[in-house]
């Protein structure tokens, strides 16, 4: 079973999709298996992280941009790749640290995650996108 998941962001957020995934899940009938999320982009990442507290959100997306400030920052003057704008290499960089694909074990027809955990999206570039995410479920 496989369908697709498509996200529309306005810039670097965590963008929560658990209950559409779990929602997927439940009308595809899947009791016992593997869920497999990909992301087909290369500057977004998919996280599994806690969903009751949005401060992480924001303490995870200002310790991303800590890391990997826009290239016109003085400490980015070593970026080359500037070519959709000054968060452009930046956003690869962490998507290159961040998962772009998750696995989820699936039990009694449930993902079988934490009390506080979710399934976000995580967008790293500036400007509005539409992501698109593909799930596959095999079946044990």
């Amino acid at each position: 079973m496989k369908t697709s998941f498509t996200l529309q962001t306005r810039g670097p957020a965590c963008h929560e999709f658990t209950r559409d995934v779990a929602a997927w899940l439940r009308a595809a009938g899947a009791v016992e298996g593997v869920l497999t999320l990909f992301v087909r982009h290369t500057s977004c990442s998919l996280l599994i992280q806690e969903n009751a507290d949005p401060d992480v959100q924001r303490d995870l997306l200002n310790w991303l941009d800590r890391i990997a400030p826009p290239a016109d920052d003085p400490a980015m003057h070593y970026l080359t790749h500037r070519a959709e704008g000054p968060d452009d290499m930046p956003a690869h960089l962490k998507a290159a640290i961040l998962p772009v694909s998750l696995s989820i074990p699936v039990s009694g027809g449930r993902m079988v995650l934490g009390t506080w955990q979710g399934i976000y999206l995580v967008e790293h570039r500036r400007q509005p996108h539409r992501r698109e995410v593909t799930a596959r479920f095999r079946p044990d």
